[in-house]
């Protein structure tokens, strides 16, 4: 038995309205937790990895937000609805339904798609099934509503949908880079290694010795004051644009985000193995320049200061790599990445890990 007029109305009007929330909250959560934030890292972590340029990039995450905002209100008005309105919808959801297969197909089923920004993270695999399941009642109200309904007030769709383009424009105005970076604070280091050590590290080890004035290269006496340390050959981390000396010796070198509950416990935990540990290697953070009014609420959470610099958000994700997260914290030796952590999930900082990797001996990593 079919169903009656009104509860067919009914379906088809639901439907509607179940489509636009989709398009709107799509269009809102990409600018959550603020607009410049959230679109520079949609930039670098979603579209610059598709090929789009940074210029291109900036002008298509804005102009793809304000269409989808602008998709979620033409979906609950007649004026081309059958004609225009919901083929668009159709085709921006299959575009990113064959990205998305691609990306699991070529990089699996891990991180965060996007689609939903920072509010409500998804795997690609879930906004796949999401995005299925949306074409689905797509296709159902197409055909099940009366072309004839349609009203035909181009000029209200064209004028509705660059209102909402430019409204996602004057939200999140695109910013001219500042110089990078931004803001250092260094303090002096003391007990470096040196470039004599260097050298010797070169060959793989260090040599950790009081010679005595012996011309005698044989003499046992200085044999016996010799002790090799090995430690991993010198390399270049790519960070000493950074960080002066960083490549000298163990260090610690933090990815935060000042506002970030997680990256602020990730600090304390490292400030409470720096207080029990004499020898514990230096900290050096980079922070996102978004929140950056909260550094000194950041250090008196972490219950000590540390030498920093501030980068822009664009800078900081392609540093960090664009399919990490904060917290993020690089253990280096003599420039060498030993460890790596990022994110809150399986690859999250692990206090009690960390503590035994920091003492652990050179040739023991073999």
């Amino acid at each position: 038995m079919g169903l009656n007029q009104k509860t067919h109305a009914n379906l088809i009007l639901g439907s509607r309205i179940l489509l636009s929330v989709l398009f709107l909250l799509s269009a809102v959560a990409k600018l959550y937790p603020s607009p410049t934030f959230a679109l520079t890292t949609f930039e670098v972590k979603q579209l610059l990895p598709m090929g789009f340029s940074e210029s291109m990039a900036v002008y298509f995450s804005r102009t793809l937000i304000g269409c989808e905002l602008a998709l979620g209100i033409l979906l609950l008005q007649p004026h081309y609805f059958k004609r225009l309105v919901l083929p668009m919808s159709f085709l921006i959801l299959f575009v990113f339904s064959a990205h998305l297969t691609y990306e699991i197909l070529a990089s699996g089923n891990s991180g965060n798609c996007g689609c939903f920004g920072a509010l409500l993270p998804m795997t690609p695999l879930q906004a796949l099934i999401k995005n299925i399941i949306a074409m689905g009642i797509i296709g159902y109200v197409f055909k099940a509503v009366d072309i004839s309904k349609d009203k035909f007030n181009f000029s209200f769709v064209m004028a509705l949908t660059f209102a909402s383009i430019l409204a996602i424009y004057l939200v999140a105005p695109m910013e001219a880079k500042a110089p990078i970076p931004v803001q250092q604070i260094e303090e002096e280091e003391e007990g470096d290694v040196t470039d004599a050590t260097l050298n010797d590290q070169a060959a793989g080890v260090v040599l950790n010795t009081e010679l005595q004035n012996d011309t005698n290269p044989k003499s046992e006496n200085t044999a016996q004051l010799v002790e090799k340390v090995l430690e991993p050959t010198p390399k270049s981390s790519g960070f000493e644009m950074y960080f002066k000396g960083i490549d000298k010796g163990k260090k610690i070198l933090c990815f935060f985000a000042p506002g970030c509950d997680h990256c602020q416990e990730t600090a304390k935990e490292l400030t409470q193995l720096k207080k029990t540990q004499p020898n514990f290697p230096k900290i050096k953070i980079i922070f996102m320049n978004e929140e950056a009014e909260k550094i000194p609420e950041f250090f008196e959470i972490a219950g000590s200061s540390y030498p920093h610099q501030i980068i822009d958000i664009g800078t900081f994700w392609k540093v960090l790599g664009n399919t990490k997260d904060t917290p993020g914290v690089l253990y280096l030796w003599n420039g060498n990445i030993m460890k790596e952590y990022d994110g809150i999930n399986e690859r999250k900082f692990v206090k009690s890990e960390f503590q035994k990797l920091v003492n652990k001996k050179y040739e023991d990593w073999k």
